[in-house]
């Protein structure tokens, strides 16, 4: 309580970050995992934190400041220079380049935490868990209910004519769609479904078991989320662990008698369905993976969500026989199947780099999203296919956020070969939490969202919107490139050549976090860094800058508020957070024998 009190006073300091405040409070997502005296506690924290917020409100109405979405906190907010407080005046709003249109965003009749919880009246409970693209005017989504509908006309400018078709039901709390070989195929709680219209009606005629096979306890957090192609045809499905288990639910788990964890079979996995119907556990140590897809290369990826053994939400490349963090999904390391074996022991409360180098078996996400500057909750996966019709960006991701309600976006390389690269800003301003998104015929982005069970910011607890691009080229930071003695950055617009080459245009700083395994980490072992000399190319599009002490697996965190283009305007979002898991070596160390 002590602690959460600070949290809370540190935030008031500086009434430009009221608003965060307020975002703090309303974004607190553990309730569900509370019970007993804690929860008692959890009630006497609720009061406060509610009086706090509606005074925080006041305070807002009283000094006038705007608290809509589209000017929630600026990211420039996360650390405190003042200096680029005031930029979003001169460079514009994120809508002036990607604009929102809303679907279905319907109010519900109570608030998303409650346990009587209740759809809007009217209409469809849109609790998007699932988007496949049908054509160029129809879309498939998956609700928490356990239905699959069909929406037409949904690329309209003005979605008055959506229509709604239903086309499959009675399935437990699918967490996916994926349009597969003329079939519509979902992840649900107990197995991997096909659904096949075989009459042409647009209604399932046929469901069909894919795969099944891993444990379920009962408990509430038992998520199954997928399914995602692989490059030759293989379909992926992560497995959320349980977590705060009641009753007899532990009777239904799997045990490591060494390591004394317990989970149901395979909870905490990525398991494969191969070609010949087979399925395959195939790496371990996930907390909550929500979201599974592919880079450019056909490489497949997953998120994972903050908690304990998890710093903060990460990204992780799939591979066979990697552990990533959280080793109670080691409770099936001895099961027949396992990829993974000989870990006897779990280091507790160490730096992330210390822990790398005592727990060989872990390997580092290629992409760690600092708390609140980059999210708080990340989902979905997507990769840009559109060749330009989504903006600069493709290539690139796009990951979802839950508790924020927006979007953000990674560049990845790989040097040493692992994956590393840093993490953008990219949208807020959605209705509900963003759980899934796809990528429309047009380059649109489809948004997803449901929020019932945990907290989001937004106007509604679920729906569906369609992010568009307005053809407005934003100045943004493309690519940030690791290179021995500092980094490389690619713009989307050319850069001003003086201020861009002016080391006082940049700040950097790194930090790592603790792997332990109570609830996240705070940022540690901070360190500033200087630009020794920034050097622009010819073309004005990248700038080469130097800078000594780079660490391994650090994040390395960058604010260019002082970059501008050519015409004076400076970056919609300066920030970058780069996972430095190797540093490259010199071209002279490559050219050697």
């Amino acid at each position: 309580m002590v602690n959460t009190l600070r949290k809370i006073g540190a935030e008031f300091q500086n009434w430009r970050k009221l608003p965060a405040c307020v975002f703090w409070i309303a974004s607190w997502k553990r309730t569900p995992h509370i019970t007993g005296e804690k929860r008692s506690r959890h009630y006497c924290q609720t009061a406060l934190w509610f009086g706090l917020a509606v005074a925080t409100a006041m305070v807002h109405i009283t000094i006038g400041m705007d608290t809509s979405l589209a000017e929630e906190l600026p990211v420039n907010d996360a650390r405190s220079n003042g200096s680029s407080h005031d930029r979003r005046s001169d460079v514009g709003d994120e809508a002036d380049y990607y604009r929102i249109v809303s679907i279905a965003t319907p109010q519900t009749a109570t608030d998303s935490r409650d346990p009587n919880w209740k759809p809007a009246e009217d209409g469809i409970p849109l609790e998007v868990s699932g988007i496949a693209i049908l054509d160029d005017r129809r879309v498939a989504v998956s609700i928490r209910k356990g239905e699959v509908w069909i929406l037409d006309h949904v690329y309209d400018e003005v979605p008055d004519r959506v229509t709604f078709h239903q086309f499959a039901s009675a399935l437990h709390e699918p967490l996916g769609l994926l349009k597969w070989n003329n079939a519509l195929v979902t992840v649900q709680r107990t197995e991997m479904t096909r659904m096949v219209d075989i009459d042409g009606d647009e209604v399932a005629d046929l469901y069909e078991t894919l795969a099944s096979g891993w444990g379920l306890s009962g408990n509430y957090h038992e998520y199954a989320y997928g399914p995602q192609a692989d490059r030759d045809g293989n379909l992926w499905l992560t497995l959320n662990i349980g977590m705060g288990f009641q009753g007899d639910q532990r009777s239904r788990c799997v045990s490591d008698p060494i390591l004394k964890v317990s989970q149901p079979l395979w909870r905490g996995w990525a398991m494969k369905r191969e070609s010949d119907g087979h399925l395959r556990p195939i790496c371990a140590g996930m907390r909550s993976p929500s979201g599974i897809g592919a880079n450019a290369e056909g490489d497949l990826f997953y998120t994972d969500q903050q908690g304990n053994w998890v710093a903060t939400n990460s990204l992780h490349h799939l591979r066979e026989g990697v552990f990533y963090h959280h080793p109670e999904s080691l409770a099936s390391m001895t099961q027949p199947g396992s990829t993974i074996e000989g870990i006897t022991s779990i280091p507790d409360g160490l730096p992330y780099p210390d822990a790398l180098k005592q727990f060989t078996a872990m390997r580092p996400p290629a992409v760690w999203f600092p708390y609140k500057k980059a999210g708080q909750s990340a989902t979905d996966i997507l990769l840009d296919q559109s060749d330009g019709k989504f903006g600069p960006f493709a290539g690139q991701l796009f990951i979802g956020e839950f508790t924020q309600a927006a979007m953000n976006r990674v560049f990845l390389e790989k040097v040493d070969g692992e994956y590393q690269g840093a993490c953008f800003p990219f949208r807020r301003g959605f209705a509900s939490a963003v759980l899934r998104m796809a990528q429309g015929t047009d380059g649109s982005l489809f948004v997803g969202m449901t929020n019932r069970g945990w907290s989001s910011l937004g106007t509604s607890s679920y729906g569906l919107q369609r992010l568009v691009w307005t053809g407005k080229l934003p100045f943004e930071i493309l690519e940030m490139r690791a290179k021995p003695d500092g980094f490389e950055l690619q713009f989307t617009r050319p850069v001003d050549p003086n201020a861009a080459s002016n080391p006082a245009s940049y700040r950097l700083n790194s930090y790592t976090y603790l792997y332990q395994s109570t609830y996240g980490s705070d940022e540690i072992q901070t360190r500033e860094l200087s630009i020794d000399r920034a050097v622009v190319a010819e073309d004005g599009l990248s700038v080469r800058f130097y800078t000594s002490g780079l660490r391994r697996y650090f994040v390395h965190e960058l604010d260019a508020s002082g970059v501008l283009d050519v015409d004076g305007q400076p970056l919609l979002h300066p920030y970058a957070f780069y996972t430095l898991n190797a540093i490259p070596k010199i071209e002279s160390e490559l050219a050697a024998p």
